[in-house]
């Protein structure tokens, strides 16, 4: 019991930082469109990289230099593209809220959530090499995986059931904006970070 609570806690601290896949889902909530694909999708994928590490994929990336570095550029790559279409929306008042859009295909929608998530390189970075890496400190392993795998859906279903609860504060145009820019800050600063280390 103490290892899945430790894995819950880990996760759950790693899980909540502002990141595309977590705005992607918050935006979905609050669409009402496509919530439960996407919330799955989401926790597939979360579970599969888990376990992964946890497996020891983090150990064998961890020694091959050029995996590394590949990941580093493209992970940066992305996150600064991210952060420039964050900026964007959060300069172009039109469109802030997501209500207003088009509904998009359940195809369409399902290729951006594994966009965001698979092309993220804070997902491997957190899910892969530093779960894997401090589960293996904990006697059960698999045992705090767990744990992990409840916080995230967890944190998951409440993010895109949760949504539509906080549709009145973030249907004003100002609270777009200002999410939209704290993104863009914080993709930012993950982007140069990746750059400059």
């Amino acid at each position: 019991m103490a290892s899945a609570l430790a894995g819950f806690g880990f996760c759950f601290a790693l899980i909540v930082a502002i990141g595309a896949q977590n705005a992607f889902v918050l935006r979905q909530g609050l669409r009402r469109e496509h919530v439960l694909p996407v919330v799955l999708t989401c926790l597939a994928a979360d579970f599969a990289l888990s376990a992964a590490g946890i497996a020891g994929l983090g150990a064998v990336v961890t020694n091959a230099p050029a995996a590394l570095t590949a990941i580093r550029w493209g992970g940066a790559a992305f996150l600064l593209g991210y952060a420039l279409l964050a900026a964007r929306r959060a300069f172009r008042p039109s469109t802030l809220t997501p209500l207003d859009l088009p509904p998009a295909t359940l195809r369409a929608t399902l290729l951006a959530c594994l966009a965001m998530t698979f092309l993220n390189p804070h997902v491997y970075l957190d899910t892969v090499l530093l779960m894997g890496t401090v589960s293996h400190q904990d006697p059960n392993p698999w045992v705090f995986g767990a744990g992990a795998a409840l916080a995230s859906t967890v944190w998951f279903t409440g993010l895109g059931f949760g949504a539509r609860t906080l549709a009145p504060l973030l249907s004003r145009p100002a609270a777009w904006r200002f999410m939209d820019g704290s993104i863009a800050a914080i993709m930012t600063a993950l982007g140069v970070s990746l750059v400059l280390g």
